[in-house]
């Protein structure tokens, strides 16, 4: 970010322009919304910290790394497929949520007089956290080592394989209605903010929360794209395959 560069540039403008530096402050204890208005320059000095260091840790935090739109997720092997989505998606998960759980009860307290909604914004966020907090480690520790263990071996092509077939309609049928609720509740916060609109008067803490929802959503979406459409569909397929072998 060349916004960096300036030596003039505020705390608070800095994360205006890329919500992705406030956890950078937040970690030195630099007020980034209503006290932000200051120079980083000043900002590091109040707080005793290394300009150049900081600067790092903001470049850092800023890094886009983007993944090219030609990948074949659907050619991906299931194995593969699986330690992916646990990896990147799972940890996302495990890694955002209580952070925004926090991030949330702070803003919420501080505004809902202002703006009221915000206490629904903040309900609808805790249930999803739970029903997907609940939902990931039901398929860590259930459906993914099954569909692991039948695709071992069907690629072994074992005699025995078809043992190993416990019909996954049943579990996936339950996985399938979990996922509606998960939908069902993104909608509505989707609904509740506007698709996360934040108002132009919006607070930089306001806007900061926008837009880490905003990445929540966009993450969860394409989480469940690579289950709902790719994996489960394969696992089913392995599975009549199995019992053939």
């Amino acid at each position: 970010m060349q916004a960096f560069q300036n030596f003039n540039i505020t705390v608070s403008e800095i994360v205006r322009a890329d919500y992705r530096t406030a956890d950078v402050f937040k970690k030195h204890g630099i007020n980034y919304c209503c006290g932000g208005k200051i120079a980083l320059t000043e900002a590091c000095a109040a707080q005793n910290i290394d300009h150049d260091k900081l600067l790092q840790e903001l470049r850092s935090a800023t890094k886009t790394i983007s993944l090219p739109n030609t990948l074949q997720y659907d050619q991906w092997r299931v194995d593969f497929l699986i330690d992916y989505i646990i990896n990147v998606h799972h940890e996302y998960v495990n890694q955002t949520i209580p952070a925004l759980e926090v991030n949330l009860l702070s803003f919420v307290n501080s505004h809902k007089k202002q703006y009221p909604e915000l206490v629904d914004v903040q309900t609808i966020f805790l249930r999803l956290a739970e029903l997907i907090s609940l939902h990931t480690r039901h398929e860590e520790e259930i459906i993914f080592p099954y569909i692991k263990q039948i695709a071992n071996a069907y690629s072994r092509k074992e005699s025995y394989g078809s043992l190993f077939v416990r019909t996954l309609r049943k579990p996936l049928s339950n996985l399938e209605i979990e996922h509606s609720k998960i939908m069902a509740l993104l909608s509505q916060l989707r609904s509740l903010t506007n698709h996360y609109t934040f108002p132009p008067n919006a607070c930089t803490n306001h806007r900061v929360v926008f837009q880490k929802l905003f990445e929540f959503d966009n993450d969860l979406v394409q989480h469940k794209h690579l289950e709902n459409n790719i994996l489960f569909p394969k696992a089913i397929e392995l599975e009549k395959e199995l019992l053939q072998v």
